[in-house]
């Protein structure tokens, strides 16, 4: 079964979802707009394709805060990995990604929004569950809570 949404098109084989991104959209943003569409509060994803613009984000412990970097550049996404999960109420992704660029360095990190620029093609892992992360005082990140 096909489907489409804003930015983003599917199909949806036994209970995998296979995903492609427009050109020119934000991969956090088209992502959450799909997971909320097809109604997934749990699973992994997965992806690649290449952005001309990244914000990554990095958690320092010591802080407890998240530093965010933006790079304007073309950089290939060799990996995508992640989960959804609902935070407050609302169905999050959680993202990380690693970015390779044009000297064959890479930058990695927590994904904060990327803009496509070429392909984004995702595959999806919906879980039939429904899977909380609530704030952590003690390391100032949310993790699971698996008695809500």
């Amino acid at each position: 079964m096909n489907y489409k949404g804003k930015h983003w098109s599917a199909r949806k084989t036994d209970h995998i979802y296979i995903v492609s991104l427009d050109n020119h959209s934000n991969i956090v943003e088209t992502l959450t707009n799909f997971i909320q569409d097809q109604n997934i509060k749990a699973g992994e994803v997965t992806g690649i394709g290449a952005v001309s613009e990244a914000t990554l984000r990095f958690f320092n412990p010591a802080t407890k805060k998240y530093v965010d970097r933006t790079f304007k550049e073309q950089m290939e996404v060799t990996n995508i990995s992640g989960n959804v999960s609902e935070i407050e109420g609302k169905q999050t992704l959680h993202i990380h990604i690693t970015l390779g660029r044009e000297d064959y360095t890479a930058l990695a990190g927590h994904l904060l929004e990327a803009k496509i620029q070429g392909a984004a093609e995702f595959i999806f892992y919906p879980l039939n569950t429904r899977m909380v992360k609530m704030k952590n005082e003690e390391t100032g990140i949310n993790l699971y809570d698996f008695e809500k």
